[in-house]
């Protein structure tokens, strides 16, 4: 049984989610400045609004977390599943990821960045 409350849970996930959106776009940042588009100055430009919100996003989430004293740690990772750790006040969970469930969230984030970007999530 769990002592996470489920908006706890849900800074964590977004405190291990947010970082690889960011790692996502930023591989995309640089096949769009490599790339031979005509026009890419408006994905670019995309990308790097798209960027500043997930980073603005994830400093809020931190300091969230800082301020309720909360933790995640990576402990181990293999081609099925994903370990984490987290500590909120003290408490330890580990809690196991199923890396098919990673990406898919990390891609609905991602989606709801790029095709919302005047709106909060």
């Amino acid at each position: 049984m769990t002592r996470i409350s489920e908006e706890n849970r849900n800074l964590f996930e977004q405190s291990i989610f947010l970082p690889m959106v960011l790692t996502i776009l930023n591989r995309d940042l640089e096949i769009f400045n490599t790339a031979g588009f005509k026009l890419k100055k408006p994905y670019i430009h995309l990308i790097d609004e798209t960027m500043n919100r997930v980073q603005k996003d994830l400093f809020l989430i931190k300091q969230k977390m800082k301020e309720n004293k909360m933790k995640s740690v990576q402990l181990e990772r293999d081609e099925a599943f994903t370990l984490f750790l987290f500590i909120l006040d003290g408490w330890e969970e580990k809690h196991n990821y199923f890396n098919p469930r990673i990406r898919s969230e990390v891609s609905r984030l991602l989606e709801i960045y790029l095709t919302n970007p005047l709106t909060d999530k």
